[in-house]
């Protein structure tokens, strides 16, 4: 995939966001890449100089005047009144043109762009219309099938099920659900990565046994998992959750897929803290979130950690 374009859109308004991408392109000013940030010229350029970054913006009437290792920016107009604010409802608006512009750009240049959106507040934005920005994005890109992989360089999770209640994770659970999530990563590491990876299927229940008549792991999970191996695919299990994540096991695979979000977002942010990116497969395009919120308690005080947005750019040579 020859990516030439890195779009960015700017998310909430009054986030640590603008903080964080200053701090990496103050430091990393030649990118063979264009650049594109969706947002409001004003406030990004103001609130670069509050946290008192000196970083140019090449405001852009249109594609033909983008330039390579600049800040390009397409403005999304925006009223605000002050640098540093809380979020109101008049953000939504804001976010979703920042979505809208971009996507358009991502429509016509599919294959040669890849997506960063900064953090947005789920419960103000999605307002319970979409479970998260990675069914928004779906819906919006007519997609199907999408899957989320949380990806660190030396073991990635991905969960079957993602932004719903407990109560709902063992009628979501399929053997189609299972054979496209991992038919996709496989084919996502062996395009990208240039790896064919070693996949570990967690069980749903706990030590992989259920009291009940009916067991996940031996009418879904287990099934499914025979039926990669005659594919080809290095998928093992179903492991245990409470025991997989030790050391001695984890080295020996590439990816983890779970049942559910927090069987397997919980342990990889224990382990690998901010150096992990929010990826997802199964877009138009490539859409990476940076593993971090809008952070609102530390707005302006320039002390927010940017390692998960130094990974995404990181994992971005990964694209010749």
């Amino acid at each position: 995939m020859n990516i030439k374009y890195i779009l960015i859109t700017m998310g909430e308004p009054y986030s640590t966001f603008s903080e964080i991408i200053a701090k990496y392109f103050a430091k990393n000013k030649k990118i063979n890449r264009y650049i594109i940030l969706f947002g409001n010229n004003e406030l990004i350029h103001k609130q670069f100089k509050k946290l008192k970054y000196s970083i140019p913006l090449n405001k852009i009437s249109n594609f033909n005047s983008l330039r390579k290792n600049k800040l390009n920016i397409v403005n999304i107009d925006f009223k605000f009144s002050k640098v540093f604010t809380n979020i109101t409802n008049k953000s939504n608006n804001y976010i979703e043109e920042c979505f809208k512009r971009a996507l358009i750009f991502a429509r016509e240049n599919k294959k040669k762009c890849i997506l960063i959106n900064g953090p947005i507040s789920k419960e103000s934005f999605l307002k319970k219309k979409y479970l998260g920005i990675t069914e928004y994005l779906s819906a919006k890109t007519k997609s199907k099938n999408e899957v989320m992989l949380i990806y660190n360089n030396e073991l990635s999770v991905s969960p079957i099920t993602t932004h719903i209640p407990l109560k709902y994770v063992a009628k979501k659970i399929t053997k189609t659900k299972i054979l496209n999530n991992i038919l996709k990563i496989d084919s996502f590491y062996k395009k990208t990565i240039k790896k064919r990876p070693k996949i570990a299927v967690m069980g749903l229940n706990p030590h992989c046994e259920s009291i009940e008549k009916y067991s996940e792991e031996e009418k879904i999970i287990k099934p499914s998992i025979k039926i990669l191996k005659k594919r080809g695919i290095l998928a093992h299990g179903p492991f245990a959750a409470d025991t997989f994540f030790l050391k001695k096991n984890v080295i020996n695979f590439d990816v983890a897929v779970g049942m559910y979000h927090d069987q397997v977002l919980t342990p990889i942010k224990t382990l690998y803290n901010f150096n992990a990116i929010n990826l997802t497969i199964g877009l138009p395009f490539i859409r990476i979130s940076p593993d971090h919120g809008p952070n609102f308690a530390m707005l302006g005080k320039n002390k927010s950690d940017p390692s998960s947005f130094f990974y995404a750019m990181e994992f971005i040579k990964k694209f010749t």
